[in-house]
């Protein structure tokens, strides 16, 4: 790849990491349909598959990184790189929109019509408040209140919002000391985040009844909060990935993008969980 300082657009030289990404993802989707469907070997094609994935996100994001620190990225680059990651963060806010829409309509729309007057020859027992399953399913669950562990991982998301903002200044001043100290911070509030998340669906399950398949509630529960501790997850991960690259040098106070972007998608954790702690648990 060859990239002057007056060039006006960057054009990547080929490179086979995009094509292995898609055969993995191929044979990951492959492989899951064919092992839900009862075939034996379907299991390890989506480990093939995965496995794939693995290696291309490795050899794909070292390539970028040994790009980067060996100074053939201009400013070009650098924006382009910075609304790659503003469309990919879009992305993920309607992905969740999606979902926060279904409980909205479900609240709003959907019990109140069931539980009207049009429906008592169906449902004539049927109470139309909120938790509930759903009309037909005759099932006794708790719901989740919001204080406990739902308040308690919404300050340890908080803090860590805090704690990746101090190592972003941190950065910034050229003060290794304190962004190495802040970012594990940062991850290690998310890994305490996750290990609550863990004991609060086990809990559930256990304690309250409350189970993915408890009707509307149980549905909209697990699916949002699920996807969101998934997503704290990878945030974790983008963050342990950019620790070790500050650990070993990497990133200077004036150019430092990929540590901004797992900064972004952090925030965008965070914010999403004060979405889920209001209208979820609270409301």
């Amino acid at each position: 790849m060859v990239l002057s300082n007056t060039a006006k657009y960057y054009i990547p030289e080929p490179s086979r990491w995009p094509i292995i990404g898609s055969v993995s993802l191929f044979l990951m989707g492959l492989g899951a349909a064919t092992w839900f469907n009862g075939v034996g070997v379907g299991k390890w094609i989506l480990l093939l598959g995965f496995l794939g994935l693995i290696y291309m996100m490795f050899g794909w994001f070292g390539a970028v990184i040994g790009e980067s620190e060996g100074g053939m990225y201009n400013k070009r680059v650098d924006v382009s790189f910075r609304w790659g990651m503003s469309w990919f963060i879009f992305s993920e806010v309607m992905f969740f929109g999606a979902f926060f829409g279904a409980l909205y309509w479900a609240r709003i729309h959907s019990v109140p019509d069931l539980g009207g007057i049009e429906s008592k020859m169906l449902w004539p027992d049927y109470s139309a408040d909120w938790p509930t399953a759903g009309p037909g399913f005759d099932v006794q669950f708790t719901p989740m209140g919001a204080w406990g562990i739902p308040a308690l991982n919404t300050l340890l998301l908080l803090s860590s919002g805090v704690t990746i903002t101090w190592a972003h200044h941190a950065l910034k001043a050229d003060n290794r000391s304190q962004l190495v100290i802040g970012l594990l911070l940062t991850i290690l509030l998310g890994a305490t985040f996750l290990g609550f998340q863990v004991y609060e669906y086990a809990h559930a399950y256990s304690d309250l009844n409350l189970k993915l398949t408890t009707g509307i509630y149980g549905s909209t529960f697990f699916m949002l909060t699920g996807f969101h501790g998934f997503h704290v997850t990878v945030g974790a991960i983008m963050l342990t990935v950019v620790l070790i690259r500050c650990i070993k040098g990497h990133f200077r106070p004036e150019h430092h993008f990929a540590f901004e972007a797992a900064a972004w998608y952090w925030h965008f954790v965070d914010v999403v969980w004060l979405g889920l702690f209001l209208v979820v648990y609270w409301l």
